[in-house]
């Protein structure tokens, strides 16, 4: 409880609450602009936080991504168009609530659930620590290499249908983190004898590189601007807020789905909007509205988005496993912060910082949704910023994000190598989060795999919790066979379980 408490003091201290602040209208721009994403608003700022404390980095971090959810689904009610990956289920009947002349109250529906749905996250993110915390400390170094292992063979559910290619890219993201020094020996590998590459690769410059320059081009290939359509006056906001709790339980139960699937690691809100959908439209006794404007199928993809992040925070915290490409860029802040996620998170100090994260999903959600039901008519008006403005700052940014990492001119280059092959990737239908996997996991399976086979010889392989690690590693990699069956049994296409963000 002095945790907790000491966790909300940290977030309500100054400059972290007005970097969250910061963080959240940063994440209000990227959720109401289609094609941005999380991620990329993520992989932008990531060169800023090296400078600050770690509660004031994730402040403005987290403030971010957890709002990014909440604004896409503006763009996908009133355009039909998806701000986010994870706002595509929203689509269905928010779009066709707002062709009936309700758009409002699809605003105030997504809105209102989505902010339960994250308080309800965040909660489970602090209720999980007492529970999770006892087994975490017992782990040592060989279980740590079997969960960073277990991480890497979630390419299954990051590579969507073709794990071909998921595998080779995370083939490649491993390698180029053995670039540089071996950290035992000394001996270079892959440096091609350049001076600037003995300390590896920057992660910075490869995570801006992959994901912002693509979304550059794919803006200034758009045209004008992000919408083409203007929107009438919006009312009924109000209504949306009461259905809410009027459909209470839809609310939360959709909330736990979204919760349950962002907890396992590799699944991701793209499917858990779905699966809420499903069950939402499933479980009305009245299902002859589902699809032509029914206030329950905005509720549940809604409550679900905004709960997994705080679900997907569980493995990434307590075991440092990210399952999704906005963990796994969370997961390099951590390493930037000089954090090492697992057992570490859930001792002394750095235990206030673990429960910040909770109030920061919970404060900064708050904010948003009051924001947006105040000013919902300004608020869509964004979603017509000429590209012309948006192309040039972004790009900037990026520039900016590859050198600041060692201020080095070099890491501008490497920035532009990952951005082409970011686009490659992107155009020729292979799977980018794989290699940001292998990237992010590769020196945390090196050094762990190192230092276990010098404290207890390969005999390391057999320690209990590490053989339940690696079963469960195999099992991870019959995802593709779930995702088959979840497609089957819900009556949806399979592509729309899979996506970039998944």
């Amino acid at each position: 409880m002095d945790a907790l408490v000491g966790g909300l003091t940290q977030v309500f201290t100054f400059p972290a609450f007005a970097l969250m602040l910061l963080g959240i209208v940063i994440g209000f721009l990227v959720g109401i602009l289609p094609g941005l994403g999380g991620p990329t608003a993520l992989a932008l700022m990531l060169p800023f936080i090296f400078e600050m404390e770690p509660v004031e980095a994730f402040a403005f971090l987290l403030g971010m991504a957890a709002v990014t959810a909440t604004t896409g689904d503006i763009t996908s009610v009133l355009f039909g168009v998806p701000g986010e990956g994870t706002s595509a289920a929203t689509v269905i009947d928010g779009r066709a609530m707002a062709r009936r002349g309700q758009a409002g109250r699809a605003l105030g529906a997504a809105l209102m659930s989505s902010l339960v749905g994250a308080i309800l996250g965040a909660f489970l993110l602090a209720a999980s620590v007492p529970i999770i915390r006892p087994l975490v400390l017992t782990f040592e170094t060989p279980e740590l290499f079997a969960l960073a292992l277990l991480g890497l063979t979630f390419v299954a559910a990051l590579s969507g249908r073709n794990l071909f290619k998921g595998v080779i890219a995370a083939g490649l993201g491993l390698m180029i983190a053995t670039v540089g020094l071996d950290p035992q020996s000394a001996t270079q590998r892959y440096t091609f004898g350049e001076l600037r590459l003995w300390d590896g690769v920057g992660l910075v410059p490869a995570v801006v590189g992959l994901y912002a320059i693509p979304e550059v081009i794919d803006l200034w290939a758009r045209g004008a601007t992000t919408m083409h359509t203007t929107t009438e006056k919006i009312s009924g906001v109000w209504q949306g807020v009461k259905d809410t709790f009027a459909h209470w339980g839809v609310t939360v139960r959709c909330s736990v789905i979204g919760m349950g699937i962002g907890v396992l690691p590799g699944m991701g809100a793209a499917i858990a909007q779905w699966v809420a959908y499903a069950h939402a439209q499933q479980s009305a006794k009245d299902k002859s509205e589902f699809g032509k404007g029914d206030v329950r199928g905005v509720l549940g993809p809604g409550a679900a988005n905004n709960s997994g992040l705080g679900g997907s925070l569980i493995p990434a915290v307590a075991f440092g496993v990210p399952g999704s490409v906005t963990t796994a860029i969370l997961l390099g802040a951590f390493i930037i912060q000089g954090l090492q996620p697992g057992p570490a998170m859930l001792r002394g100090d750095n235990l206030e910082i673990t429960f910040s994260l909770v109030w920061i999903i919970v404060v900064a959600n708050i904010i948003t949704v009051g924001a947006c039901l105040l000013f919902i008519d300004k608020v869509a008006k964004i979603a017509y910023a000429p590209v012309a403005y948006l192309v040039p700052a972004i790009l900037l940014m990026v520039l900016l994000g590859g050198y600041a990492e060692r201020n080095a001119v070099f890491d501008i280059g490497t920035t532009f190598v990952f951005g082409l092959l970011g686009l490659a990737m992107l155009h020729l239908d292979w799977p980018r989060p794989p290699l940001l996997l292998g990237l992010v996991l590769g020196p945390l399976i090196e050094r762990n795999l190192f230092i276990s086979h010098s404290l207890y010889g390969v005999d390391f392989i057999t320690r209990p919790i590490v053989v339940i690690v690696l079963v469960s590693a195999v099992l991870m990699l019959l995802l593709p066979v779930v995702r088959q069956l979840l497609a089957k049994r819900f009556g949806i296409k399979e592509d729309t379980l899979v996506s970039d963000e998944t």
